[in-house]
């Protein structure tokens, strides 16, 4: 695969190796810098592009064209995610914009600056955006609308920014308060964990954090990193595991491209469970209105987001079952070419979440570890392929939605697009033969 690059936007590098934010806006960045010596195995590469991006409030009234790829008009007609608090552990929220009016569970700020007691402040952008395309309310001249729209967010302020005074000043990304964020939000009994941040670094406390979210009933969904080694601090820019996207119950995300695909801009590896798109994202920005991002090349924070409401939705539909049980039903219904068989680069395939709320256990197909059967606590990460039992509803508008998204996939992916809907077909044409429901 011949590896993408375009105009990126960086906010700033600092930090010498370790964790990488996969994506941010730039109009909220400082310039480039060097890195800075004497802080601990972090550094940060920001890959948004700014176009649409203004300090204004600026309201575009495009719908956000990933509603409609990832089946958000089928999924709404089951739930919109009343009744899910997903948290975002992140920059911050902020609170001013419209998009978020009684949105907002409460949260926390673990940078102590000063800007925000409950995380409701965001000098730096990311975490705005991400929670919009989760939960952003519709707002007049504004077609930007979150995926799982009825799901309200718990902000858990991690960090203030990226460049060099905030790093200088503790403020910028760590591990310690990745985890201690992961832990307020179990605390909190966030039912989904949003982690757009990755690191290297299998670290103790990280590792410790996740287990115990993940005990306590949360299901992290977490970004499986970027590649862009031409401007990284962190020169080992090579594919492999990065985290928390890899430790078991956590689904990593890459991201797909405008052509449908994921390229090597997303880190492949084991961690890699789902996809989702990352690209030409509209959502909200913390300078009150609406931003498009990653419009050079995709970003896994974003298809991060995009994963973690289809979670909020799924959880939603499915409120007695458990987050392992969630994360199969994303897995398990994903889009691929290979029913029986992940790989590094998609995980199971794209994230379909009318797919995940109907799928019901029955007649044999294959694909990942069926926590249904197996009752495991881990299924929701990289697992190996098994036999299972799946059943999924037919439904025609279901059908056309999986073909829409075959249309967008160009080049070699289209073979391989057509042949994961055969499959997808079949899986559900032996299912209205044995279907009770």
């Amino acid at each position: 695969m011949t590896r993408r690059r375009g105009r990126l936007a960086i906010a700033g590098l600092a930090g010498a190796a370790a964790v990488l934010l996969a994506a941010a806006p730039a109009s909220a960045l400082a310039a480039p810098v060097g890195a800075v010596t004497g802080v601990p195995a972090f550094s940060t590469v920001a890959t948004a592009a700014d176009t649409g991006c203004t300090d204004a409030a600026t309201f575009i009234p495009q719908r956000p064209p990933a509603l409609n790829q990832l089946q958000a008009p089928l999924a709404w007609d089951t739930t919109r995610g009343a009744g899910v608090v997903v948290a975002v552990v992140d920059s911050g929220v902020d609170a001013a914009n419209p998009h978020f009016a009684g949105v907002l569970a409460g949260g926390t700020d673990l940078v102590g600056d000063g800007a925000g007691s409950a995380g409701y402040a965001d000098g730096y952008g990311h975490g705005t955006a991400i929670a919009g395309e989760i939960a952003a309310q519709t707002v007049t001249g504004s077609g930007v609308e979150g995926l799982a729209p009825d799901a309200r967010i718990l902000s858990v302020r991690v960090f203030a920014g990226t460049d060099d005074q905030a790093v200088a000043a503790g403020m910028g990304p760590s591990i310690s308060r990745l985890a201690a964020g992961i832990r307020f939000a179990a605390d909190a009994h966030a039912q989904v964990i949003n982690v757009s941040l990755s690191t290297a670094v299998d670290d103790a406390a990280l590792r410790d954090a996740v287990s115990y979210a993940t005990a306590h009933g949360s299901l992290i969904v977490a970004s499986s990193g970027n590649r862009d080694s031409s401007l990284a601090v962190e020169k080992d820019q090579q594919d492999g595991v990065r985290y928390p996207a890899g430790y078991p119950g956590v689904l990593g995300v890459a991201a797909t491209g405008a052509s449908g695909v994921v390229t090597d801009d997303s880190i492949h590896g084991a961690q890699v469970a789902l996809s989702a798109p990352g690209q030409n994202v509209l959502t909200a920005a913390n300078t009150g209105g609406d931003c498009v991002y990653a419009s050079s090349a995709p970003a896994t924070s974003f298809a991060t987001a995009y994963v973690s409401a289809a979670a909020a939705l799924v959880a939603s539909a499915h409120p007695d079952e458990t987050p392992a049980q969630w994360a199969y039903r994303l897995t398990a219904s994903a889009i691929r070419a290979h029913p029986d068989a992940r790989d590094d680069d998609s995980g199971w395939g794209v994230v379909q979440p009318y797919e995940a709320i109907v799928l019901v256990p029955g007649s044999e197909t294959a694909g990942p570890v069926n926590p249904f059967a197996t009752a495991s606590p881990s299924a929701g990460g990289p697992a190996a392929a098994s036999t299972v039992s799946v059943r999924a509803n037919d439904d025609s508008q279901a059908r056309q939605s999986a073909i829409a998204v075959a249309v967008s996939v160009v080049g070699a992916s289209l073979l391989a697009a057509i042949a994961a809907l055969s499959i997808l077909f079949a899986r559900r044409r032996r299912a209205a033969a044995t279907a009770d429901v």
